[in-house]
């Protein structure tokens, strides 16, 4: 079995990232694609899409950390955590995402973008540091 956590880096808090298979990622901030990004044929009109941070709020003036509150749509997730070393790990939504109405691919990385998430129904509140996602070894 592959320890993950020499692939992880700038991890929140280990104990709770590793408490189940896999490593759980965090998420650091919510984007949303603001005007639209070009891509072509050959790659010489490729231009990326404007993007703005999705603002969040506190739900108490004591709170330590914000929330971000989602409509249903389409957002771009950035994590806490970045991936070191060679290793191509997969990438895939925690269930508590999944429970919730809401998902994001599951991707084959060696690093970590920006990953698409989309919200349905009623919404997602969603706390900053929340673990969203998961990496798993790829399997060949």
């Amino acid at each position: 079995m592959v320890d993950l956590s020499e692939y992880v880096t700038d991890i929140v808090h280990e104990p709770t990232q590793t408490d189940s298979p896999g490593f759980d990622l965090t998420v650091a901030a919510v984007y949303e694609v603001v005007e639209p990004g070009r891509i072509d044929f050959g790659g010489g009109e490729l231009d990326a899409a404007t993007t703005a941070l999705h603002e969040t709020h506190k739900r108490d003036p004591d709170d330590d950390y914000e929330w971000w509150t989602l409509r249903d749509g389409q957002y771009l997730l950035e994590y806490n955590e970045s991936l070191t070393g060679d290793a191509t790990v997969t990438l895939q939504p925690r269930t508590e995402l999944l429970e919730r109405g809401a998902t994001h691919p599951t991707l084959h990385v060696d690093s970590l973008p920006r990953v698409p998430l989309s919200v349905g129904g009623a919404g997602l509140k969603l706390k900053e540091n929340a673990r969203v996602s998961t990496v798993v070894a790829a399997e060949d």
